[in-house]
């Protein structure tokens, strides 16, 4: 039982590294002013999902609560390729939301590395929107005249 329960597992870590590769692609084409967007969204989202009973199982319906992954990933992934611009970003957001909590604490090895990647993006999208935030606030100051 536990060589399956690792098979899908590598499964799903595979699956989770391709689709992440791709939401990575679209983070790195946004302009700054839209990561700082997209910052904010996917704090929200991961603090959403945070208050749930399953936070890996965010986005996904009621009746699905017991299985290993949700639906979350797959919802927001299929969002992130939409051509409206505020759909993929909720996308993105949700995908990143939910991604972070399925792989947060999980005991496989072949999930860790996906998640120090979502930390790493997470957290250059907060820097990003601090170092935004840091320039408006000092032009909006007297240093900038």
């Amino acid at each position: 039982m536990q060589i399956v329960t690792r098979l899908i597992a590598m499964t799903r870590a595979r699956k989770l590294q391709r689709q992440f590769q791709l939401i990575e692609r679209s983070i790195v084409a946004l302009p700054v002013r839209t990561r700082s967007r997209l910052a904010i969204m996917t704090l929200r989202e991961v603090g959403q999902a945070s208050k749930c009973e399953f936070p890996h199982l965010y986005g996904t319906a009621p009746e699905q609560r017991y299985m290993p992954w949700g639906q979350g990933t797959e919802i927001g992934f299929s969002r992130a390729q939409s051509d409206n611009a505020e759909v993929a970003l909720r996308g993105i957001a949700l995908w990143l939301a939910v991604a972070y909590h399925e792989t947060k604490e999980s005991p496989y090895t072949s999930l860790q590395p996906q998640h120090r990647q979502l930390l790493r993006v997470l957290r250059e999208l907060r820097d990003a929107g601090a170092e935004r935030d840091a320039m408006a606030q000092w032009m909006r100051s007297g240093a900038a005249a």
